[in-house]
């Protein structure tokens, strides 16, 4: 039997999504900047796309952009408005548990002469509204906050983190990288009083290499990518038509059910969570109810290595990751597990699950079981 539950990496491209993508690259295959006909079917996929997202996040189709990813979308949302809002202040605020899209780019930020904050997080993942109130100043430009944590699966509060901003200073930029929580919830910038958002194809059941960057027409901007100047000259380079309708299919599928995919989720989440707690010494890290993602367990077993059971599950076709897969070629402590103050022998001891639309009652069923059996022998070996 194959599991796969590391959907918070990457997921399974929906069959219609890849026929459709197929489609277009061996027959709508026109570059949409061209003037003919082939040039204007390739455009239209491109305007259909941005209705969907349009209609979803309920804004404008002109305030969406395509890019190759979440973490291109992250960028130029970082550096973009770093850079044209720099005369009206310097100061950045984040998080401490950030994804390293959004960690990595305000590192550079600093390097560039930007201060940034990073606001510390409690010990399931959520930051202190209080914090944040006291780190904004009229210096600051840009206030990044994500809102799902790929980890731990914490949820910030948007809606609350979107009102103080503007309370505090109107003119401050509310930047939510929202990887992990697009497709797995409703948000609405309009409402929430965010003026830009990430969202990543490869999450949601569609192709990689392509994301999305929601701007608000008041949003002061600039390029960090040159060249044609296609996407109104702020996101240059010829657009992957396949991989944005793609992408758009799998969104538009994904949230015409998802209300009662999600409330599946939680219940499927909320029974695998009861059989992990029968496993004596171990615990889930973070809320574990409607305070946290439908779709992500961390889990730290005392006494082995993550990378041990990692591979030991692998080897009973169970595909499950160490932290961030984003960081598996570079292994480090995760600044998340860091961050929720976890107990440092479970740093290198924490594993994470996360399912999808596709995941079974009897695929958890079968993890269980191989996990009831497996922590204890790899204990035994652990000794020794």
């Amino acid at each position: 039997m194959e599991v796969y539950l590391d959907n918070s990496a990457t997921t399974a491209c929906l069959p219609e999504v890849a026929k459709l993508m197929t489609h277009i690259l061996c027959e709508d295959y026109g570059n949409p900047s061209s003037m003919h006909r082939k040039g204007l079917e390739a455009e239209h996929y491109l305007k259909e796309a941005k209705d969907i997202f349009a209609r979803i996040l309920k804004v404008n189709t002109k305030e969406i952009y395509f890019t190759g990813g979440g973490t291109e979308a992250d960028n130029l949302a970082l550096i973009g408005c770093a850079i044209a809002n720099r005369r009206s202040g310097n100061h950045i605020i984040t998080t401490a548990i950030e994804h390293p899209a959004v960690l990595e780019t305000c590192g550079y930020l600093e390097k560039q002469g930007f201060e940034v904050t990073y606001l510390p997080v409690d010990s399931n993942g959520i930051i202190r509204l209080s914090d944040l109130e006291n780190a904004i100043k009229k210096e600051t430009i840009l206030v990044s906050v994500m809102h799902t944590n790929n980890e731990i699966g914490s949820l910030q509060p948007i809606m609350e983190i979107g009102k103080l901003i503007k309370q505090r200073n109107p003119k401050c930029l509310f930047h939510v990288d929202a990887v992990q929580g697009f497709g797995k919830a409703r948000i609405f910038p309009k409402k929430m009083n965010i003026d830009l958002l990430s969202a990543s194809s490869h999450k949601i059941h569609g192709p990689k290499g392509v994301g999305l960057l929601y701007i608000g027409e008041k949003v002061k901007i600039v390029p960090i990518v040159y060249g044609g100047g296609q996407q109104k000259n702020l996101r240059s380079g010829t657009e992957d038509v396949a991989g944005i309708a793609g992408m758009a299919l799998a969104a538009r599928t994904l949230y015409e059910k998802l209300d009662e995919e999600v409330i599946k989720l939680y219940e499927l989440k909320q029974y695998f969570v009861e059989g992990l707690n029968k496993i004596p010494d171990t615990q889930i890290n973070g809320f574990t109810d409607g305070r946290s993602a439908p779709h992500v367990i961390s889990f730290s077993v005392h006494g082995v290595r993550s990378e041990v059971l990692l591979h030991a599950l692998e080897d009973k076709g169970i595909y499950v990751s160490a932290g961030s897969a984003c960081a598996s070629n570079h292994p480090q402590t995760s600044k998340t597990l860091k961050a929720i103050r976890l107990d440092k022998s479970l740093w290198d001891s924490t594993i994470r699950f996360s399912m999808s639309v596709f995941t079974t009652k009897e695929e958890i069923d079968y993890t269980l079981e191989i996990l009831y059996d497996m922590i204890p022998m790899l204990r035994r070996y652990a000794r020794h």
